[in-house]
């Protein structure tokens, strides 16, 4: 359970694709595990007007919110501050960890109990934790799951969505003491719950994300669905928050579409069952709650996107998940192939952010660019549109205009400029274009074979036997 969650997809991206495609069980799981999803989605959203409305109604949010989120960051914080939760800003991963790390030795911590979170996941807390001699044991269900099993999740909304019953049976009598096998979800539900319900009593530090934070009111807002964020963020005696940058919104009136947009675009739900507001610790005369709750503000990466007026569009992500499961290449290759700790679409632009571009420019290029996931996107991300910019910017030239991200150029190689320079030397000039094309035409049974990667799926490129200016001329009288 302690290896990195981070691969470097550019080392083994296409590999790990080919496996999943060809395990011909997975793709049964995810095709029937999408297919429900999209289902539950199109039940929760009958009126295509409503819809529309509404979308537009979130995207305006996350677009003003983004606008002007330096000034509601520091609004935030002073709000919180005063609320009396501590606030602190991380740039990268080993920062967070260090603040949190600092939190659990100052209050001689020796177990953490966690909410879902995706942004711990992102920076490798369990891992950080767990090197430091502090237990971060998962309290999701499905983040339970992935952990016994020492695996990062395979979806941002349900981790261990690439598992049948009969794995996680299996996996609970191997992993858990006296557990009999079945394969009865309620009872494999009850299971993980009798272990994980004595450790909220246990646990010194409760850690949770955020889904977002209202900078008017000073307001950490949580949604779940299985009571276990609620035990993290009130049993425990200090409460830590993590969070990206990008999560913040000016008021709690703000709240209430992106909520219905979240729930109905992630698991098909009207509402969730728990929308936790958390506004700081307990006060005097409370029964319940935390004495401390902090707030690490996370960058990340997130400054980049935020610099780019398209590549800011990514920051607008509530983390419904919709976009994977429309998506036909995460269908078929799920989550691990990815190798990164948001697959699908949205990992595909958020993660060279993060990693860097040289670590995950392979992703840009594993979509059809069909839209299908900017069409059901609640917050109307131009995923399609921000994937195109990645794949140019892989391409790009070093130093040149287009290279404007950490790890642009990455894909380039010496064959494929001389390539491109001899396009564009042959294009430049008429008389080189038609003895080019000449050639080509006359010689077209010399063309190879293989042809990289289009002849893996496609037949070979063979140039026409006659260019259009010699039919052309042909057909005159």
């Amino acid at each position: 359970m302690n290896q990195p969650m981070h691969f470097h997809p550019a080392d083994g991206f296409a590999a790990r694709s080919r496996a999943a495609v060809n395990d011909a069980g997975q793709r049964k799981n995810f095709r029937g595990a999408m297919d429900f999803l999209q289902a539950k989605r199109r039940a929760q959203f009958p009126d295509a007007d409503e819809l529309a409305g509404l979308r537009e109604l979130g995207a305006t949010i996350r677009r003003y919110s983004l606008a002007h989120l330096p000034r509601l960051l520091e609004q935030l914080e002073a709000k919180l501050t005063a609320n009396g939760v501590q606030v602190h800003w991380a740039e990268n991963a080993d920062e967070a960890n260090a603040i949190a790390l600092g939190i659990a030795r100052r209050v001689e911590a020796r177990r953490i109990v966690k909410g879902k979170s995706m942004v711990s996941e992102e920076i490798g807390f369990n891992h950080a934790m767990a090197a430091a001699g502090i237990e971060a044991l998962e309290s999701d269900m499905g983040e339970y799951i992935v952990q016994l099993d020492g695996e990062a999740p395979s979806h941002i909304i349900m981790p261990e969505i690439n598992k049948t019953r009969q794995q996680i049976a299996e996996l609970f009598v191997d992993k858990i003491p006296g557990v009999t096998y079945t394969e009865d979800v309620d009872a494999l539900i009850l299971i993980g719950r009798e272990q994980l319900r004595r450790k909220f009593a246990e646990a010194d530090i409760g850690l949770s994300g955020v889904n977002f934070a209202v900078a008017e009111t000073g307001t950490l807002c949580l949604v779940e669905n299985e009571g276990n964020g609620r035990m993290c963020t009130t049993l425990p005696r200090v409460h830590i928050a993590v969070t990206g940058i990008e999560k913040v919104v000016e008021k709690l009136e703000h709240v209430p579409p992106l909520f219905s947009l979240l729930t109905r675009s992630a698991t098909g739900q009207a509402v969730t069952t728990y929308l936790n507001l958390i506004s700081g610790p307990r006060k005097p005369g409370e029964k319940d709650g935390p004495e401390e709750v902090h707030l690490i503000l996370i960058d990340n990466g997130r400054s980049q996107a935020y610099g780019d007026e398209l590549l800011r569009a990514t920051l607008q992500c509530i983390r419904c998940g919709a976009c994977m499961n429309h998506c036909p290449v995460y269908a078929r290759i799920g989550g691990h192939a990815y190798g990164t700790t948001y697959p699908g679409p949205i990992g595909a632009i958020v993660s060279p952010h993060m990693l860097g571009l040289d670590a995950t420019y392979p992703l840009a290029f594993a979509s059809t660019l069909c839209g299908a996931c900017g069409e059901v996107c609640p917050v109307r991300i131009p995923i399609s549109d921000i994937l195109v910019r990645l794949r140019n910017e892989a391409q790009a030239r070093p130093g040149s205009s287009d290279a404007s991200l950490r790890g642009s150029g990455a894909a380039r190689t010496k064959l494929v400029s001389a390539i491109w320079r001899g396009w564009s030397l042959i294009y430049s000039r008429l008389g080189l274009y038609r003895l080019t094309s000449w050639f080509m035409s006359r010689g077209r049974a010399l063309s190879p074979i293989e042809q990289g990667a289009w002849t893996r799926s496609r037949t070979p490129l063979i140039p026409a036997p006659k260019r259009l200016r010699d039919l052309i001329r042909e057909r005159k009288p």
